[in-house]
């Protein structure tokens, strides 16, 4: 019979919502999933006898060229030297061939490790949403708007009449969308932030910024504003549907409220928060209170110390949030592969032959526990119809090329610098 499935997965376990489902599995062109029949017209039709079938996983803050920056090559900086000593110099040197070499060493490791969309605030933005798209991933693409620091533009006005120009030619359809990524309070005036939001009201956008990751970044907005950096923003009437708060550390029950009635959305970045030594993470049980939007974010390879892997981020996520609260039941598997996973449409199939998924337990009640505390490798890997990896190996990308044109990046990068 003709059918809109897409592969078949015989004998497979898949994991949606917490239920756990065994058999002859379909997954359709849609994203949607059946039990098979049997009698099925499909694409491919693959022994799921050792496969774990479960929604792919979504990274909601990410600077994905900085697979550039050397992962560890400001390790042990505070955040002021990471950003004035480091990263900011070395931005200064960045063109759109450094960040289409940066963008897809990040597709590839977002491909192995099961991810299938970013959340992305960098330079070049459409370059970015080239090699994404291209790679046959999703991605909602920021283009970076500041006062200061902002390599690609001479300033805030240019950047913010490119983006206008990009949001007014993309379609609802297209699996790469694009926003207004405002940097900061600190890196961006109030005529700028209002100008961003304008431009979001405009062209229906969302609007994507770091708020609250510091407590010095909160004492100085106070200091200047009167108003700690959430309370500031909504003085402004910045916030629209659906903006990104990445980090949204140091806040107040009432700055989380404001998030809530807004209908923002905050991203946990537990390993980057880490790293950086931020002093604290995002109180989740907070926000789960007040009914808050909340996905996982990675943050940038260079203050990551997960990379772009977000089965090591959710791990950590559940982890910090125990220990900071003293409180065990936070964060159990389900919930937080629920969190680094929802509103995917997309599949990711993971070994269970990989030693890290065994033992199974005695009812295969272990499945995303191992998953999400021990790893797995990432077999399989579909967006719609289409295969991004195939029993364990890359197809949209040359891996071997991106690694060589990585490290020859990098060496053309630094030439010359200490």
């Amino acid at each position: 019979m003709a059918d809109d499935a897409c592969v078949r997965y015989t004998n497979a376990v898949l994991y949606e919502n917490g239920v756990k489902h065994v058999g002859d599995i379909l997954l359709r062109d849609d994203g949607s999933w059946s039990k098979s029949v049997g009698n099925e017209d499909v694409k491919y039709d693959i022994d799921g006898s050792n496969r774990l079938i479960t929604r792919s996983l979504q990274n909601w803050h990410t600077h994905l060229a900085m697979q550039l920056n050397a992962r560890d090559f400001s390790d042990g900086y505070s955040l002021d030297r990471w950003l004035n000593e480091a990263i900011f110099p070395t931005e200064s040197r960045l063109n759109p061939d450094f960040v289409r070499v940066g963008s897809s060493a990040a597709a590839a490791e977002m491909i192995r490790t099961g991810s299938t969309f970013a959340a992305d605030m960098y330079f070049y933005p459409t370059i970015t949403g080239e090699v994404l798209d291209s790679a046959g991933l999703r991605g909602l693409v920021g283009g970076p708007v500041s006062d200061f620091a902002l390599p690609s533009h001479p300033n805030a006005k240019s950047a913010l009449d490119e983006l206008d120009g990009v949001l007014k030619s993309q379609n609802e359809e297209d699996k790469i969308q694009y926003a207004i990524a405002t940097h900061s309070v600190y890196l961006c005036k109030e005529e700028t932030l209002t100008m961003a939001s304008e431009l979001a009201e405009k062209r229906n956008a969302r609007l994507h910024i770091h708020v609250s990751e510091t407590r010095k970044e909160v004492a100085q907005c106070h200091e200047k504003t009167g108003m700690y950096p959430i309370e500031y923003l909504d003085s402004l009437d910045f916030f629209k549907p659906g903006t990104i708060c990445a980090h949204a550390s140091w806040v107040k029950k009432n700055e989380i409220r404001m998030l809530k009635n807004h209908n923002a959305t905050a991203v946990h970045c537990p390993s980057s928060n880490m790293k950086i030594a931020c002093g604290g993470t995002m109180s989740l049980p907070a926000y789960i209170e007040a009914g808050v939007d909340v996905r996982l974010g990675t943050d940038g390879a260079a203050s990551s110390g997960s990379g772009l892997n977000m089965l090591a981020e959710a791990r950590l996520a559940s982890l910090i949030q125990r220990h900071d609260h003293w409180d065990a039941t936070l964060l159990p598997a389900n919930e937080v592969f629920t969190m680094a996973t929802k509103g995917s449409k997309d599949w990711a199939v993971w070994d269970l032959n990989d030693i890290r998924m065994r033992p199974l337990g005695r009812s295969g009640n272990r499945y995303l526990a191992n998953l999400v505390f021990n790893g797995a490798n990432c077999l399989d890997l579909w967006v719609g119809d289409k295969a991004l990896r195939l029993d364990g190996k890359t197809l949209t990308l040359d891996e071997n090329k991106i690694i060589t044109n990585l490290d020859n990046a990098v060496n053309s990068y630094y030439e010359g610098i200490e």
